[in-house]
């Protein structure tokens, strides 16, 4: 098996008209050769969030460091860290997540030397600086053995292969533009993670794919969106990876342009013989 792993992050069409930078941001880990760590977060780019570029850039690394850690310890042992995330994953590892994120947030802050929000009893308001920095997390983790995903807000995780299309978690759907938050209180207990062994007789290829929620909301509904997933996945069986990679800037920003308008960003693993 061949594993290649690709992705890119365009600003919005509407965020090229008002100047506003990309919130977007997306980090791949290679562990070994049948082992990669996947992660794309979303700022919320509102006039509350001004910093949620630089909350986005801190979720994916803290996925990747966390989940990258937990891979070196249980290195060579796939049966016990299948069961530990399995049990953990939603508490334990999605607390760390939120704590990690969360001091991260406060030194960032500090060292950027920002004004300091003040409560009422006159001491540092860290909800309203976390408020500052929010942004989403999707996470993934591929081995031989078994796929671990994570989500904490919108977005989407889509494994495509020969016997169809589906979302690896169903993400919750808020009303209006509302999202969950690495910035809020206690956000681990709005994680959800899934936990799945790799079926050694799995035809290939397969094609897994993070995004953020501005490719799909700029299809009119889920099933648009799950054509263009299967149109990416057939594009990849017959013109292969470089071309698909050369040209997904491209597409992404088309998508944009031509839908919400809003930032884009897809991360890629494609699995082929």
């Amino acid at each position: 098996m061949t594993r290649s792993v690709f992705g890119a992050s365009v600003q919005g069409a509407s965020h090229i008209r008002s100047g506003k930078e990309c919130q977007d941001s997306l980090k791949k880990l290679q562990k070994d050769h049948d082992t990669v760590i996947l992660a794309v977060a979303d700022g919320h780019g509102s006039d509350a969030c001004p910093y949620s570029k630089a909350g986005s850039h801190t979720a994916v690394n803290v996925f990747c460091k966390i989940l990258g850690a937990y891979l070196d310890t249980y290195a060579g042992q796939p049966e016990m860290l299948f069961t530990f995330l399995k049990r953990e994953g939603d508490t334990k590892i999605a607390r760390e997540i939120d704590a990690e994120w969360k001091r991260r947030i406060l030194r960032l802050h500090t060292k950027q030397k920002r004004d300091i929000p003040r409560n009422a009893e006159n001491d540092p308001d860290k909800d309203a600086i976390y408020r500052m920095y929010g942004s989403t997390l999707l996470g993934l983790v591929l081995t031989e053995e078994f796929l671990f995903a994570f989500q904490l807000g919108d977005g989407d995780i889509i494994k495509v292969s020969e016997t169809g299309i589906y979302h690896i978690i169903e993400g919750d759907k808020i009303l209006g533009t509302e999202t969950h938050s690495l910035s809020k209180a206690e956000s681990w207990k709005k994680a959800v993670t899934f936990i799945k062994k790799q079926k050694d007789d799995e035809q290939l290829p397969v094609m897994y794919m993070l995004s953020s929620d501005g490719l799909a909301n700029s299809y009119k509904n889920d099933e648009e969106f799950q054509k263009t997933c299967r149109d990416y996945y057939t594009l990849l069986k017959e013109h292969g990876v470089k071309a698909v990679s050369d040209n997904l800037k491209t597409w992404l920003q088309e998508t944009s342009e031509l839908g919400c308008g809003d930032d884009i960003t897809a991360l890629f693993a494609y699995d082929a013989m």
